[in-house]
């Protein structure tokens, strides 16, 4: 008995507000690409999914028990690839859009991975580092059978930093029997890791930005820069950007922001940061809010903290040349529209903080030979890689008279599209 498509596919849990985000952007390049609806099928969902519950002592002696996840959504290409979020927001849909996302920006970026992501719903911040670390150790107990250098290799991402990257590799190294760098990337450089890693995602973000100003023949000294977000890639963001001559005019993070049409002295902001965590009090600039951030006149816009910051509501009020998305998912469907009537020129997710995973592809394969690289090899390696990239979404993009994300989706899918055809369909 055949079902009807709808029927068969009543929402699976993954169907939330962001995973339906995620397919339909996948669904308006599959129609410009009219991609067949066999194919089609085998993109709308994650290839596989596991749920792990994560019981832990806590410091004051009761066991908590966290829930866990990590999603492939496809591995045509290769191993998948992808973060690990440590949120009190994770769920599955989140994951299983972005691991999507890491699919199309894997295969836009020419790298032999497919897309994966992970996550543990907690909130880093109020566990100790001892909890941390157990959380951490019984994550990568419990997904073990789904990881592996040539399976899946996890990486940093929202509230997981390379200390936790090492105890993952430490736990997994303790399984087999003997140490595996290329299980994780994102590690510290003294256990495998890869230097420039750590701004390997700003800087892509800043590249990015620097052909899409040669683009519009705009110079970058002098620009005004707002960023939204001040963890690492924010920063990295902030500093390079900062160095090359552009103003960095506005920066929030999660409690507050600051605002100096002079430009903030990004060094000293960075001190302060690490003296007293958040941006709060720190005395070179106007305080301001998240909200107004987003709306001050400027250049260049990076949305470099969470998904759904550009919404319908104040897309109208975004009044900048340029909009970066160095976060994943900053900018809603409805949001997009109206961008683009605005005309601006928005920079994709999947292309713009694709520096990450390059480096991280970087790390794999130094990891896996056993033999590391300089930086500015690393970094010239990577420079070279995202402004290809650029380049070819642009030249669809101008071709093809589409927006930039879709010109970068469709190229993703069709990359893999053709990987899928040549492999055919197993049994």
């Amino acid at each position: 008995m055949s079902h009807h498509p709808s029927e068969h596919r009543s929402n699976p849990e993954y169907y939330t507000p962001i995973y339906n985000m995620a397919l339909a952007q996948f669904e308006q390049a599959a129609d410009k690409l009219n991609l067949d609806p066999n194919l089609r099928k085998r993109f709308t969902d994650p290839k596989r999914a596991l749920m792990v519950n994560i019981p832990i002592r806590m410091d004051d002696k009761r066991v908590e028990v966290f829930h866990g996840y990590r999603v492939h959504h496809d591995t045509t290409l290769g191993p998948s690839k992808g973060g690990i979020r440590f949120h009190p927001d994770v769920t599955l849909g989140e994951v299983s859009a972005l691991a999507m996302w890491m699919t199309w920006k894997c295969a836009l970026m020419g790298l032999p991975f497919g897309g994966a992501k992970g996550g543990v719903r907690c909130d880093p911040h109020a566990l100790s580092r001892n909890e941390l670390q157990r959380l951490t150790r019984r994550f990568t107990a419990e997904i073990i059978q789904f990881i592996g250098p040539e399976i899946d290799v996890p990486a940093p991402d929202i509230g997981t930093n390379e200390q936790v990257m090492a105890w993952m590799m430490d736990t997994y190294s303790q399984f087999k029997g003997y140490s595996i760098q290329e299980i994780v990337t994102g590690k510290p450089v003294n256990i495998g890791g890869s230097l420039g890693r750590i701004e390997a995602t700003g800087r892509g973000v800043v590249y990015c930005i620097l052909e899409a100003m040669r683009h519009l023949n705009m110079q970058p000294e002098g620009r005004s820069i707002v960023i939204q977000g001040f963890g690492n890639v924010g920063y990295h963001t902030a500093h390079i950007l900062h160095k090359k001559g552009c103003r960095i005019i506005a920066v929030s993070d999660i409690k507050s922001g600051i605002c100096n049409g002079k430009g903030i002295n990004v060094p000293a902001l960075r001190q302060h940061v690490e003296k007293h965590k958040y941006i709060e009090g720190f005395p070179g600039g106007d305080e301001i809010s998240n909200a107004d951030l987003l709306e001050l006149s400027c250049d260049v816009l990076v949305p470099a903290a969470l998904s759904g910051q550009i919404t319908h509501e104040n897309a109208d009020r975004i009044s900048c040349k340029i909009l970066a998305e160095a976060a994943n998912g900053p900018t809603t469907l409805d949001a997009d529209k109206i961008l683009q009537d605005k005309g601006l020129f928005v920079i994709p997710d999947v292309l713009a903080n694709a520096g990450g995973v390059t480096v991280s592809y970087f790390e794999w394969v130094q990891g896996l030979q056993n033999f590391f690289w300089k930086e500015e090899e690393i970094n010239e390696r990577l420079h070279d890689i995202v402004t290809v990239a650029f380049q070819n979404v642009l030249r669809i993009a101008l071709s093809e008279k589409v927006d930039m994300r879709l010109a970068a989706l469709m190229l993703s899918v069709r990359k893999i599209t053709e990987a899928k055809l040549a492999r055919g369909l197993f049994p």
